[in-house]
C-alpha cells in the first residue's frame, strides 16, 4: 500500500489543523502532521514539513497565499488544496470533523 503524507495548515495550528491531524491519523496508508502560518503559531510551519508532505491542505485561501509567499520554491511540485473551512470552530468539534471527512476523504488513498 501506498504511504500518503498529509500535512494540515491553518492560521495558529490550535483549532483546525490540529483537529484534521488527528482525526485523520489512523486512516490506513495516511500519515498526518499539522503547522499554523502565522508566526504565533503553535508548529510553524517549515520547508522541512512541506518537503515531508505528499499532499497539503490549507484551511483558507490567505494560508495558501502565506505559503507561496515564503515557500514558492518549495511548494513548485507538490499539491496545495484548500478546503475552504473558516476559522468557526473548537478543537475536535463534531461539525469540523464532519466537514473534514466530507472534504479531505476524496484525496486519501481508499
Amino acid at each position: 500500500m501506498t504511504r500518503v503524507n498529509a500535512l494540515f495548515v491553518c492560521g495558529k495550528n490550535r483549532l483546525r489543523s490540529p483537529t484534521a491531524e488527528h482525526v485523520f491519523a489512523s486512516w490506513p496508508g495516511v500519515e498526518t502532521a499539522s503547522a499554523g502560518v502565522g508566526n504565533d503559531a503553535d508548529v510553524l510551519v517549515n520547508a522541512e514539513l512541506l518537503a515531508w508532505a505528499d499532499l497539503i491542505f490549507v484551511m483558507e485561501l490567505v494560508h495558501r497565499r502565506k505559503l507561496t509567499a515564503r515557500f514558492r520554491s518549495e511548494l513548485a511540485s507538490k499539491r496545495v488544496i484548500c478546503l475552504d473551512i473558516p476559522d468557526d470552530f473548537d478543537y475536535m468539534a463534531s461539525e469540523l470533523i464532519d466537514l473534514l471527512q466530507a472534504r479531505v476523504r476524496r484525496f486519501l488513498p481508499a
